[in-house]
């Protein structure tokens, strides 16, 4: 899943306008321009599209945990140089408070069915044996869950 395709499912999910995405880059550490923001936005095949590094979405999750949960410390977290799957789901289950009951609950309702234990390897360090690698295909049904779950249509 490319980094763009989080930021457009977040901003459908959560029906952020220009400004609020800008806020959210913002309380994240970055300054960003709508034209920024609009080309990040873009499909893949509009001539104007530009790609969002990993760093930049880093900024705006942070900012989105922030806005949801308030300043840890009244420090900003640092922005991640490269992010994984699991980092962009550690950062939106924190985000969005949501509990691994909550996030297999979701995947439940889209016929995804993992276990509680192949959920908490995604959360855990690299360096350990029972780590386990998030693949696009849960990353993006988990997106999926969170808009049936947040979209109020």
């Amino acid at each position: 899943m490319s980094n763009n395709d989080i930021l457009r499912s977040l901003r459908y999910t959560f029906d952020f306008g220009d400004d609020k995405m800008i806020k959210l880059f913002g309380l994240g550490g970055k300054s960003v321009t709508r034209a920024e923001v609009s080309d990040w936005l873009k499909r893949d095949e509009d001539p104007d599209f530009k790609g969002i590094y990993d760093k930049d979405l880093a900024y705006f999750l942070n900012g989105l945990i922030i806005d949801r949960r308030g300043k840890k410390d009244d420090t900003l977290p640092i922005a991640e140089k490269t992010l994984t799957n699991n980092m962009i789901l550690r950062k939106l289950k924190i985000a969005l408070e949501l509990k691994d009951e909550d996030i297999l609950e979701m995947l439940h309702q889209l016929d995804i069915n993992i276990s509680k234990h192949e959920l908490s390897a995604f959360f855990r360090k690299p360096t350990q044996s029972q780590y386990r690698l998030c693949k696009d295909q849960i990353l993006r049904n988990f997106l999926r869950g969170i808009q049936l779950k947040f979209r109020s249509e």
